[in-house]
């Protein structure tokens, strides 16, 4: 998988894979694998069977351009985790937050050879232009939170969203994020998450979307939720309106918790006294605690 001599195990005795000037088209076809075999898993999840074809067709496409080699290690990588490339974030690898060599990175950033972490293994990429985590940590004295809590709060809730339609409502809950000191390029995350829905909707039924962006460093998973009572087309092949939209930035590390979570979301609003109780919010106050007291059970 790379030039790194410090892989050991089944991985240890891996060729170099030396691309020259083709490393960066082969980087951003394997980000792209990845990103819609995680698509795909989503539309699983969601019982979506009508788009899994056209993400295969996809997936499959992407495999062909590489080489043999380099599919062989896509398919050991996969066995072990559905992530396997990651970028370098501020001198670590946002796989599995280990801090990486200085030799190293320099390695990655020169891209001509695959590199791979030292500790989980993962191909390791340098990011061209992403947007970041801003906030501080929470001090240690601060009661640990549960559920949706450890993601969310009440400043990231908007009873009455302005929004008028899908860009207008992922730009307002970016903003949002911005405003509140959590990212530091709210029309970034806008066009990523729209770039995203190129690919495959993120409305699920009963007028809820959860659009996303992944690989959004330096932080934790993060979530804002806005309300539109008359409803957003946010599905162009879709007849129903979007009232419940939850948008989230997601790090590399925490991509197949965010399954899960996804998961959580759709099983409680699948219930129709939840997004009515949902939707009677008024104020951030209200909705932030119907949100927690909704999604107790569903999201520990």
């Amino acid at each position: 998988m790379g030039g790194s001599s410090h892989s050991n195990g089944e991985f240890g005795k891996r060729k170099l894979y030396p691309l020259k000037g083709r490393m960066k088209p082969v980087l951003h076809a394997l980000i792209q694998l990845q990103e819609i075999n995680l698509i795909r898993t989503e539309q699983k999840s969601h019982r979506k069977g009508a788009a899994l074809e056209a993400l295969d067709v996809s997936i499959n496409r992407l495999a062909a351009s590489l080489e043999e080699s380099i599919q062989r290690l896509v398919t050991r990588l996969q066995s072990r985790d559905p992530v396997f490339i990651v970028p370098v974030a501020h001198s670590v690898c946002a796989g599995c937050g280990m801090r990486l060599p200085i030799s190293l990175i320099q390695l990655v950033q020169r891209a001509q050879v695959l590199q791979n972490c030292p500790t989980c293994l993962r191909i390791l990429y340098f990011p061209e232009s992403q947007p970041n985590y801003v906030a501080k940590p929470a001090r240690r004295s601060e009661p640990k939170k549960t559920g949706i809590a450890r993601f969310s709060g009440e400043s990231l809730m908007i009873p009455r969203m302005q929004a008028t339609d899908r860009e207008s409502a992922i730009r307002e809950l970016a903003q949002r994020m911005q405003e509140e000191g959590l990212v530091d390029d709210a029309e970034k995350l806008t066009d990523l998450a729209l770039q995203r829905e190129v690919i495959v909707s993120t409305a699920l039924d009963h007028g809820i979307a959860v659009p996303h962006v992944r690989g959004v460093e330096g932080g934790g998973l993060t979530l804002a939720l806005g309300l539109s009572p008359k409803g957003i087309r946010f599905d162009d092949e879709g007849k129903a309106l979007t009232r419940i939209v939850l948008f989230i930035v997601i790090p590399t590390a925490a991509s197949a918790f965010y399954l899960k979570l996804i998961a959580g979301i759709a099983e409680t609003f699948i219930n129709a006294d939840a997004r009515k109780a949902l939707m009677a919010a008024d104020c951030a106050e209200k909705l932030w605690k119907t949100l927690q007291k909704l999604t107790r059970k569903t999201i520990p």
